[in-house]
């Protein structure tokens, strides 16, 4: 995961990633650099719009995110709702015992 954070650190900072660049920033961190993995890495990004990966990345963590705020929004219009009926229950109740 490192390897990946610093071909970011690189590119936030508009730097070119290359094996030098990687591993300078491996080794800053005072992690042994293994040039198999800076190689691996360097080839995985070749082709790859780093801007937007990290835009997509963001957006599918975000999704997850919103899911379970948008359930506790749905269970407390259902409690709502019930108490609600309740009211509504023990209203016509009540005018029952007065005409009844």
């Amino acid at each position: 995961m490192e390897y990946i954070y610093a071909a970011m650190i690189l590119h936030s900072a508009e730097k070119e990633i290359n094996e030098e660049n990687v591993k300078s920033i491996i080794e800053a961190a005072g992690i042994e650099a293994e040039d198999a993995r800076i190689k691996a890495l360097i080839a995985a990004l070749e082709d790859v719009d780093i801007d937007e990966a990290m835009e997509t990345t963001a957006m599918a963590a975000a999704a997850p995110a919103a899911a379970p705020v948008a359930a506790e929004a749905a269970e407390e219009e259902e409690e709502e709702e019930e108490e609600e009926e309740a009211s509504e229950e023990e209203a016509a109740a009540g005018l029952g015992a007065l005409f009844g």
